[in-house]
């Protein structure tokens, strides 16, 4: 666990700060990108092309922001892999998109829109699998499963002592004298 010194004490250039706003941007470039597909809809209406543009820029900016979720996040090595495969599956599906569409998206002897949804819809749940467990698991990392760590030092010796919550409130909720919640830590040791 890092100390309070080094979490407050970090540039603006380190490492988290970078991560943050490169997952913050590809969260705003996708939903950016979603906007952008519903405003070529709205202005260009039912032709083929404008359907093209759009169906290509919202299933690009479906993945990026569920990639942005988890660059923000304390992720491990797997879920960021896991979001990575999902997303590349997804845009496998975009491109399989812009190959069919219109000429073999439906009604045709040969129609790819079932592959083409398939494919994109196995690429971001895979994806949306791995941001949640990335959100479960940083869940995990921040509880301390109940208990409280004491660091003691007491005559230049340290020690220590993990205690119930609710131990350490009926210990230190009369607002006594610290000494003797020393003594009594050291006798349920």
């Amino acid at each position: 666990m890092t100390s309070l010194d080094e979490t407050y004490s970090q540039r603006p250039g380190d490492a988290i700060s970078r991560r943050v706003l490169a997952g913050g941007l590809l969260l705003a470039v996708g939903a950016v990108a979603i906007v952008a597909a519903i405003g070529l809809i709205w202005v260009g209406g039912t032709d083929s092309t404008t359907k093209l543009s759009a169906g290509i820029t919202a299933g690009l900016g479906v993945p990026a922001m569920l990639a942005g979720v988890v660059v923000v996040l304390p992720a491990s090595a797997r879920q960021r892999l896991g979001v990575a495969v999902g997303t590349g599956l997804a845009g496998v599906g975009v491109y399989l998109f812009s190959y069919a569409y219109p000429d073999r998206w439906t009604r045709t002897a040969d129609p790819l829109a079932f592959e083409t949804l398939l494919v994109y819809g196995l690429g971001c749940a895979i994806a949306l699998w791995f941001v949640f467990s990335a959100i479960a698991s940083t869940r995990l990392r921040n509880n301390p499963q109940g208990t409280v760590s004491l660091e003691i030092i007491q005559q230049g010796e340290t020690k220590t002592i993990e205690v119930d919550r609710s131990e350490y409130r009926s210990l230190v909720s009369d607002g006594g004298d610290p000494e003797q919640y020393l003594e009594e830590l050291d006798r349920r040791e």
